[in-house]
């Protein structure tokens, strides 16, 4: 029996397809699940973008999000032990980032328009609280790779694969380390090196269960969440000391 999302999918292909020319879009994407699901024991997933052009082309996505302020430090050696002495902050530094494209994308489109539309981890917007800041480019790129060791920031652009001249789909591995939060897909359709269509579709990363229940319980009753942790701790060590004396 196929699987009612896969069916879903092929509906909407077919649907495309059908379409009058004259009403058309130049692209039409979108996901196979809207909400990723993170429990206990959650070890990443894959999510299927897939999609439809209205003729030859090429396509490139990017999912990102969400943003948030991070400081960057730099460890010095002092008398024998290593400590952080100076930090850089940035602003807007999306927590994933993840890109696919049919072609390198220095074959699809110019330096400029790759900026502009923040394709390729060095085009990403991540805003300097001290731009003038000598050691600006060494902060830069200690954040870029700690995102690529962690998994957050694609090493390499996955590659979307066609079916025909309009039919494509690629599979976005999403790592264990991902927050939660909501995130946007952004699918692009290019010809002879501009863009020519746009859609954008969200991915909602959420928590479920009971270790979700703990979470939400931890960031609203912080203070109260602490002392249950030091409690338990001291139950957990007494229990343990109880143990050793028995024998």
């Amino acid at each position: 029996m196929i699987a009612p999302r896969l069916l879903q999918v092929a509906a909407l292909i077919v649907l495309a397809m059908m379409r009058p020319a004259s009403a058309q879009a130049p692209l039409i994407a979108d996901l196979d699940d809207h909400l990723i699901a993170i429990t206990t024991g959650f070890a990443g997933a894959d999510v299927l973008l897939f999609g439809t052009t209205d003729g030859p082309g090429d396509v490139i996505a990017v999912v990102k999000g969400p943003v948030a302020d991070i400081e960057v430090m730099r460890k010095e050696r002092v008398g024998g032990i290593w400590i952080n002495r100076k930090g850089l902050g940035f602003q807007n530094v999306p927590a994933v980032y993840i890109l696919a494209s049919s072609k390198p994308l220095d074959d699809l489109l110019p330096v400029d328009q790759r900026a502009f539309y923040q394709m390729g981890i060095e085009n990403v917007r991540m805003v300097p609280v001290s731009p003038d800041d000598s050691d600006l480019k060494t902060f830069s790129e200690a954040l870029i790779r700690a995102k690529q060791k962690s998994g957050l920031f694609s090493d390499q652009p996955a590659r979307i694969l066609f079916i025909g001249d309009r039919l494509f789909r690629v599979n976005l591995r999403v790592p264990s380390t991902v927050p939660t939060g909501t995130y946007l897909a952004e699918v692009y359709l290019v010809r002879d090196q501009k863009v020519v269509g746009a859609q954008t579709t969200p991915l909602v990363i959420s928590k479920i269960g009971f270790g979700a229940d703990i979470y939400d319980f931890a960031h609203r009753h912080s203070a109260t969440y602490g002392v249950i942790a030091v409690l338990v701790a001291l139950l957990a060590g007494w229990m343990a000391h109880l143990a050793f004396r028995r024998r």
